[in-house]
């Protein structure tokens, strides 16, 4: 992965509008994240392999970035990303991490179930 070229990033979110896409969408402020303060309780959020067809997505921001995917009936989105790449199997992946590398936030898209 590299840092987030947001023109890049946009050019392939209209490339995967108006397709039935799995959906994997995590958040984390917990294990990954490493919780130095205490008195934070951890949480997160996790979908893999939900499905999702979005009308158009969109990136905003300069960094970290918001990613949001206006489906029919509301909006997905994730924000607080920081790097990204297409894979070899044409899988968007975006992910956010911290100054230390810790996973914050991933939201990545895939015609094909992702591995469990």
């Amino acid at each position: 992965m590299g840092p987030i070229d947001a023109a890049a990033v946009q050019a392939a979110l209209a490339d995967r509008a108006g397709q039935d896409l799995f959906i994997h969408l995590e958040t984390n402020a917990g294990a990954y994240a490493g919780l130095r303060d205490t008195k934070v309780v951890p949480v997160g959020a996790y979908i893999r392999n939900g499905r999702v067809r979005f009308e158009r997505g969109a990136i905003t921001g300069s960094g970290p970035y918001r990613v949001g995917l206006k489906t029919e009936h509301g909006w997905v989105y994730a924000e607080g990303l920081t790097d990204w790449e297409v894979d070899g199997m044409g899988r968007l992946l975006l992910a956010g991490h911290d100054a230390d590398g810790c996973l914050g936030v991933a939201l990545q898209l895939s015609q094909e179930p992702f591995s469990i």
